[in-house]
C-alpha cells in the first residue's frame, strides 16, 4: 500500500464521484478541523474520467512542447482545472500540463460522451497538444468497451496519431479569416466594379503551401476555391455557413489562424517579404526535437564534419 500526504493528480474523479472538496478538507484539516465526514457516510455515484491536456508532441514520442498560449477556451459542460490563461508560454522549466478535463455521468458510457464532447470543444492554439490523442483515445473501440490494459497505446499508437487533414471548407474557412472578412464590417468586404473581386490567399500547414483562390461577391457571399473544389460561403443572420455548413469557431492570433476542427488545425499566414532559404536537410540547419542543454561539442572552430555530425545533449 502506498500512502500519500497529498492530492493526486486525478483527485477530481473522486471528487465527481462522491460529491466531495477534497481540498477544502485538505485546508479545514490543516486549519486544525477534524474530517467533515466519516468513512460511512460517504457514497459513490456514477462514473467519472479525467483527461490531462498537455502541451506535447505525441507524433514525436510524447516528448514536451513549448510556446505561447494565444488562444485557450474551456468548453462548457465540463469541469476545467488550470494553472495557465492565454498569453500564458509553455515554457522547458516547468512540467507541460495545460490543464484537466473532468466529466462525470450516472453511467461509465455516458461519462465519455461527454468527455469526448468537452476534448472536441477545447479550443488551443499557440503550441503543439497532445489534444487530438486524447480525443482519439476516447473514440479508442476498446478503450469504450472498457478492455483497457497497459499496452493499449504501444499496441495502437499509429492509428491514435493520425495527423488531421483539413478539408476544402476548413482551407476555405481559414483563407477568409486571414484576409479578415468574417468581421461584420471587414475593411475588405468586397466592393469591385462590375465583376466580382478575385484574390489569391497563400496559407502554409505542416509543410504544405497552399495556394486559394477567393472570389468576393459581396461582404456576406464568397466563392471559395481549394484544389478545383468550389466551396460557397454564405452569412445568413450573422452566421457564416460553407456549402450549408455552420462554419467552426476560428481564431487568428498574429500570422497564425487556427480553425477549431479536428480538434484544431493551425495555418501559417506566410510573410512573402520574409522567405526562408534554408530547407530541413541544410547543413546549415540545427534542428533539435525538444528542449535541452548542450553538454559538449564534439568539433573544433575550422573542423570539417559530416552530414547527421550531432551533438551530445541531456534533457533539462
Amino acid at each position: 500500500m502506498e500512502m500519500n500526504t497529498r492530492l493526486q493528480v486525478e483527485h477530481p474523479v473522486t471528487e465527481a464521484i462522491t460529491g466531495v472538496d477534497l481540498v477544502e478538507w485538505q485546508l479545514r484539516v490543516a486549519a486544525g478541523e477534524g474530517l467533515p465526514r466519516q468513512q460511512d457516510e460517504l457514497t459513490i455515484t456514477g462514473h467519472a474520467f479525467e483527461a490531462r491536456l498537455y502541451a506535447e508532441d505525441v507524433p514525436k514520442g510524447f516528448l514536451p512542447a513549448t510556446g505561447r498560449l494565444r488562444h485557450l477556451v474551456f468548453p462548457p459542460g465540463a469541469r476545467a482545472d488550470s494553472g495557465v490563461r492565454a498569453g500564458d508560454e509553455i515554457s522547458p522549466h516547468y512540467d507541460p500540463m495545460i490543464a484537466k478535463i473532468i466529466t462525470h455521468g450516472t453511467t461509465r458510457a455516458g461519462a465519455l460522451r461527454r468527455l469526448s464532447a468537452a476534448l472536441a470543444g477545447c479550443e488551443v492554439a499557440g503550441c503543439v497538444t497532445n489534444l487530438g490523442f486524447l480525443g482519439a483515445l476516447a473514440a479508442h473501440e476498446g478503450f469504450r468497451r472498457g478492455e483497457v490494459d497497459t499496452g493499449l497505446i504501444a499496441r495502437d499508437l499509429e492509428a491514435l496519431v493520425v495527423a488531421p487533414a483539413p478539408g476544402p471548407r476548413d482551407i476555405a474557412l481559414a483563407a477568409l479569416a486571414a484576409e479578415g472578412l468574417l468581421e461584420e464590417d471587414g475593411f475588405a468586404s468586397g466592393f469591385s466594379l462590375w465583376t466580382p473581386l478575385i484574390r489569391t490567399v497563400h496559407l502554409r500547414h505542416l509543410d504544405s503551401e497552399i495556394a486559394v483562390r477567393l472570389r468576393t461577391l459581396g461582404a456576406d457571399a464568397h466563392d471559395v476555391s481549394v484544389d478545383g473544389q468550389t466551396v460557397e460561403a454564405r452569412r445568413r443572420s450573422g452566421r457564416w455557413l460553407f456549402d450549408g455548413e455552420r462554419a467552426a469557431n476560428v481564431a487568428v492570433t498574429g500570422d497564425l489562424v487556427t480553425v477549431f476542427a479536428q480538434y484544431g488545425l493551425a495555418f501559417r499566414i506566410p510573410d512573402p517579404l520574409a522567405r526562408d532559404g534554408l530547407g530541413a536537410g541544410d547543413a546549415d540547419l540545427i534542428e533539435a526535437p525538444m528542449p535541452g542543454l548542450v553538454k559538449a561539442l564534439d568539433a573544433a572552430p575550422g573542423q570539417s564534419v559530416a552530414r547527421g555530425t550531432g551533438w551530445r545533449c541531456s534533457r533539462r
